[in-house]
């Protein structure tokens, strides 16, 4: 199965905020989770703490949920429009030296936005589930449009 892939962090190369997973599939259930930002930068604080809209979970109960949520796909690939989502969610995966979650098996794909745009706008800018579902449709878009080419 393909989900789209989307997270939040704080400033370039901070802690994750919050990481979603929209199936490719709409009737399936979405995965979102946040987590708790101690000390978030001006923007952080501005744009994307105040649109989170869920509860704050540990960290750790935020990869084990994830982890989870992934456990009966044989084949899940995950889409991101920026490396660094991916990143985030690579990270969730591992629980110390050596350690990581159970995992089937696990693939990403990383989509350039300029060439699959123009992006469909997300339903509430800067909150991971909202950006996952308009890269959903941004892509299922373009795929739509090559495959008449």
């Amino acid at each position: 199965m393909r989900y789209f892939l989307d997270a939040e962090y704080n400033g370039f190369c901070g802690d994750l905020i919050s990481v979603a997973l929209v199936p490719e599939d709409e009737a399936l259930t979405h995965f979102y989770a946040a987590t708790e930002c101690a000390v978030p930068t001006p923007w952080v604080a501005e744009h994307v703490l105040p649109v989170l809209g869920s509860e704050r979970l540990p960290l750790a109960e935020v990869a084990d949920r994830f982890a989870q949520y992934l456990i009966d796909d044989a084949d899940p690939l995950l889409v991101a429009d920026w490396p660094e989502d991916i990143a985030h969610a690579a990270r969730l995966l591992v629980t110390g030296p050596g350690y990581m979650k159970p995992i089937r098996s696990l693939r990403f794909e990383l989509v350039d936005p300029d060439i699959i745009g123009p992006m469909a706008p997300s339903e509430v800018p800067h909150h991971a589930r909202h950006d996952a579902a308009a890269l959903r449709v941004t892509m299922l878009a373009w795929e739509k449009r090559m495959s008449r080419l």
